[in-house]
């Protein structure tokens, strides 16, 4: 990252938009852009490394949900936070790899760091589980309140929007599907 650029660029900005509070915006620039760094930092990580490092499922492993997942990612639009949880879930066929709990998380949270689209965040994070863990059916719902939507334009602060992804064999009325569903609004 060029940051000296980055902080031109935030100076520039600032002046065009004829912001002038020098008392609070002297090192405005420099912080804006290591916020920066930090918000995109999941265009440097390989989200599904966390899918590794696996573990045998045994003979009948059951569902795996993980909900309640909290998510912060930035909208590709807007350049506007989006504040949310998701659930992720899969169920592994039998003898088939596993990861731990945690790990669904940081897949997650490496998507996020991201300029994002909802519908797109969803689809990447069920992509990498059922590409790389070759389960029956994999899944992400998310639920989340976009920026886009609440400081800006058609300003509705309650405004909340869910997606849901399904691979593999999961279709919305798979009954997999059902309970994951079920926990993901359990969760909220």
């Amino acid at each position: 990252m060029d940051t000296t650029r980055a902080v031109a660029a935030v100076e520039e900005l600032l002046a065009a938009l004829e912001v002038n509070e020098a008392d609070h915006t002297a090192d405005t620039p420099r912080r804006v852009v290591r916020a920066w760094q930090e918000t995109l930092a999941g265009y440097q990580a390989d989200p599904r490394r966390h899918l590794a490092r696996t573990f045998t499922a045994p003979d009948d492993p059951g569902l795996v949900v993980v909900a309640g997942l909290h998510l912060v990612t930035t909208c590709a639009h807007h350049l506007l936070p989006i504040v949310g949880r998701a659930t992720v879930a899969y169920r592994p066929a039998p003898g088939a790899p596993v990861v731990g709990l945690s790990k669904l998380s940081r897949v997650v949270a490496d998507y996020a760091a991201r300029l994002q689209v909802q519908e797109r965040l969803g689809w990447q994070i069920a992509s990498a589980v059922q590409d790389c863990l070759a389960p029956v059916g994999a899944g992400c719902v998310i639920t989340a309140v976009h920026g886009c939507m609440t400081v800006r334009g058609v300003r509705q602060p309650t405004a909340v929007t869910t997606t849901a992804v399904w691979t593999g064999t999961w279709t919305p009325e798979h009954p997999d599907v059902e309970m994951v569903v079920a926990e993901h609004r359990a969760a909220g």
